[in-house]
């Protein structure tokens, strides 16, 4: 009887467990979520009515019926997979029933229930969309762009392949063309593909007849120009797209210019991709574009129609760059960039100079040589020091190659000023970077009659040693293109890309006396270093190179490469006081050889 009791006592205990296991299987693998999806699908039904059934969509009770038929699907299993679903129809439906009763509170709950999905659901795939929403009812509705793009921003940091990425990117864009409000970083200057370049500050130089504008980009970046004519309300024109490129909220604040051949520059976004830099000028007679590597930057140069005129501005020993701060009216379309500008500068009258190579004249003397006489004097040459300071240049046995061309530039500058009574400028006279479009930018806005670049070279052979000179021209000498590319700070393969620029940008260039003026010069430093028992110096010959700091130049230009700072002779030369003084005075010689063989051949 007891073992008949205990038999029916564990058969019902199995027969319990199996029930209850049986129930429960029933209820989370199959009745709960069939129903949570049927309760879900009936739910987004009446919402569906409300948007298409405008007789019940003009009550707010059924619009709050149908926040609660979501509401109560969530509060019964807020772990489930239709949970984020839930809230984000919840956002949907209250901000649709802001649009039609317009009650603050509704947009503030949608507002709330996007956020909750952002919060507590971050990995799922509404999340984005979550914060896109956010983004449109924070710019449509509470009229906030930058709120508005703080949400966006979230999208482009964490959900970078969601489907809401692409849409915030172009909302973003327009966000920053409409409301100058800065990308984020990540949209910029990327390595991916299809990312928006950096469009830097604008920089200029402008003279009465002569512009040079430089334009930096944080990669290689596709442009067009465009020349406009003169309308009745505006100046001649000349603009650059820049396409799939971004310039900074910052650098779009208005700056006039009142002064030169440049009346101003606007620079701005033009559309959420492409920037645009315009050249408002009276009068153009001609100009180029073109572009240089490491780093990317366009370069335009314009010339003005006619002489510069006498108006000008002090002189100072070096060319500075300076800032203007001044506004004007903003353009609808586009706005004007803050500019750095380079000062104008006066010539000063010209005295006496030498015609006899080794003669002395008084400082005050005022017998005017015949090249003065015919106004073809020499009234102003820049001295350019090359590299500076955080480009060292050519470096070997703890020297510096722009310590040294800047000590020799510091002791050629009184002694051509002396011995030619002309202007001498440096584009440098401390330890100070330029880049090299500007030193030739700094020539031309100073109307310099020549411009002289000092240099020292290297090798990777420490045998190599002497003395070249070179001026701007093509060159398929593979030791010119490698010298001209060490100078720039390029490659040589781009350095054979742009012999294809310079065979159009050198058609007005001053090729044939800047040849003249290299071998004066060169001539006159090897015969008197002979003569002086200087006989190791090498004749490496006058030479031809794309040099960037001589393109454009509008005066007789060259790079002299003193020495070689890789071999040991040519240093201890260049550390030698009276080698030095010898080299700066035949350089001095040379230039007075050039200017009275020019007026000679000019009398013929």
């Amino acid at each position: 009887m007891n073992c008949r009791f205990f038999l029916i006592l564990l058969f019902l205990s199995f027969l319990f467990v199996f029930t209850d296991s049986s129930l429960s299987a029933t209820m989370t693998g199959a009745d709960k979520p069939v129903s949570l999806q049927k309760r879900y699908d009936e739910a987004k039904f009446y919402y569906n009515q409300l948007q298409n059934n405008s007789q019940l969509a003009a009550s707010r009770e059924n619009w709050l019926k149908g926040t609660r038929n979501f509401r109560r699907i969530y509060l019964s299993s807020p772990k489930s997979k239709l949970a984020p679903a839930c809230l984000f129809m919840l956002g949907r439906v209250y901000g649709k029933m802001y649009d039609h009763f317009k009650k603050g509170i509704d947009l503030e709950e949608s507002i709330s229930y996007f956020k909750d999905i952002a919060r507590l659901f971050p990995q799922h795939r509404l999340a984005d969309d979550s914060y896109f929403s956010l983004g449109q009812l924070y710019l449509n509705k509470k009229n906030n762009p930058e709120k508005a793009a703080e949400y966006l921003n979230e999208i482009i940091a964490h959900y970078a392949n969601g489907d809401m990425h692409t849409k915030a990117e172009n909302l973003l864009k327009i966000l920053s063309k409409e409301h100058d409000i800065p990308l984020p970083k990540i949209m910029v200057s990327s390595s991916q593909e299809n990312k928006l370049s950096y469009v830097l500050p604008v920089k200029y130089w402008s003279s009465d007849n002569y512009t040079r504008v430089v334009i930096m980009a944080s990669g290689p970046v596709n442009y067009k120009e465009t020349l406009i004519d003169k309308t009745k309300n505006k100046p001649r024109r000349l603009y650059l797209d820049f396409k799939n490129s971004y310039i900074e909220p910052r650098y779009r604040a208005p700056v006039p210019i009142e002064d030169g051949l440049l009346k101003r520059i606007r620079t701005g976004q033009f559309s959420p991709d492409i920037v645009r830099v315009v050249l408002d000028i009276e009068s153009i007679d001609n100009y180029k574009i073109f572009s240089l590597p490491d780093p990317f930057r366009v370069v335009i140069d314009v010339r003005g129609k006619g002489e510069p005129s006498q108006k000008q501005r002090k002189t100072t020993t070096v060319a500075k760059v300076q800032n203007k701060s001044e506004t004007v009216e903003r353009n609808p379309d586009i706005s004007i960039t803050s500019l750095p500008v380079l000062r104008d500068h006066k010539k000063i009258a010209v005295s006496a100079k030498h015609t006899s190579k080794k003669a002395k004249s008084a400082p005050n003397s005022h017998v005017f040589s015949l090249a003065q006489q015919l106004g073809l004097g020499v009234k102003k040459i820049i001295i350019d020091p090359g590299h500076g300071g955080k480009d060292p240049g050519a470096m070997a046995f703890g020297l510096k190659e722009k310590d040294i061309v800047l000590r020799i530039a510091k002791k050629l500058a009184p002694v051509l000023q002396k011995e030619l009574h002309c202007e001498v400028l440096l584009t440098r006279d401390d330890d100070t970077f330029i880049p090299l479009e500007e030193r030739t930018a700094i020539a031309n806005t100073q109307n310099a009659d020549l411009f002289i670049s000092l240099h020292i070279n290297a090798h990777p052979s420490a045998k190599v040693h002497g003395l070249e000179t070179y001026y701007l021209n093509l060159s398929t000498n593979a030791e010119a293109m490698r010298v001209a590319a060490r100078e720039n700070a390029t490659s040589t393969h781009q350095m054979s890309d742009l012999q294809d620029i310079l065979s159009d940008i050198m058609k007005n260039s001053k090729i044939n006396e800047s040849s003249r003026l290299a071998q004066q010069v060169h001539n006159s430093i090897l015969s008197e270093a002979k003569n002086m028992g200087y006989a190791d110096i090498k004749n490496l010959g006058v030479k031809q190179a794309p040099f960037y700091v001589l393109i454009g130049a509008q005066m007789p230009a060259i790079l002299v490469e003193i020495a070689f700072i890789s071999n040991k002779n040519d240093v201890k030369n260049l550390q030698d006081p009276t080698f030095v003084k010898m080299l700066v005075q035949e350089i001095a010689d040379g230039v007075r050889a050039y200017v009275n063989d020019t007026t000679a051949q000019l009398q013929l």
